[in-house]
């Protein structure tokens, strides 16, 4: 059941949600038609992001701008991975973001630490 404020709205931990798991949808549909990506690999990746989308989730009810930056940077790192011609230095950039975003829950939130990482790794991988 979802909860509207009394303008009608539903709390911005709702929306942020909703904002996160489409995100985080967009990367999945991007990463399944990536032709540059081996099928290991996509599986691999796909594992995570769904494991992403549920540690995120989580954190969004507690640190909502944190938990956008995480998707957003997840975002903008599997567009540099997936782009047909890679600016390994833009890669590098937004991996650096995307690890940058999870700094400080490595010990409230371990498993979103190292799921990040995980995929931080996999993306960087991609076109090895």
């Amino acid at each position: 059941m979802r909860f509207s404020l009394p303008n009608g709205r539903p709390p911005l931990s709702f929306k942020s949600e909703a904002m996160i798991e489409d995100t985080i949808g967009k990367i999945e549909a991007r990463v399944q038609s990536a032709d540059s990506i081996k099928e290991e690999r996509r599986r691999e990746l796909l594992q995570l992001l769904g494991t992403l989308k549920a540690e995120v989730a989580q954190l969004s009810k507690t640190h909502v701008e944190q938990a956008e930056s995480i998707a957003g940077f997840t975002d903008l790192s599997a567009h540099e991975a997936t782009r047909a011609q890679q600016n390994p230095h833009l890669l590098k950039l937004s991996l650096q973001g995307l690890s940058s975003s999870v700094k400080g829950f490595e010990e409230s939130h371990p498993r979103l630490a190292q799921i990040v990482n995980a995929i931080s790794n996999a993306l960087s991988n991609i076109g090895i």
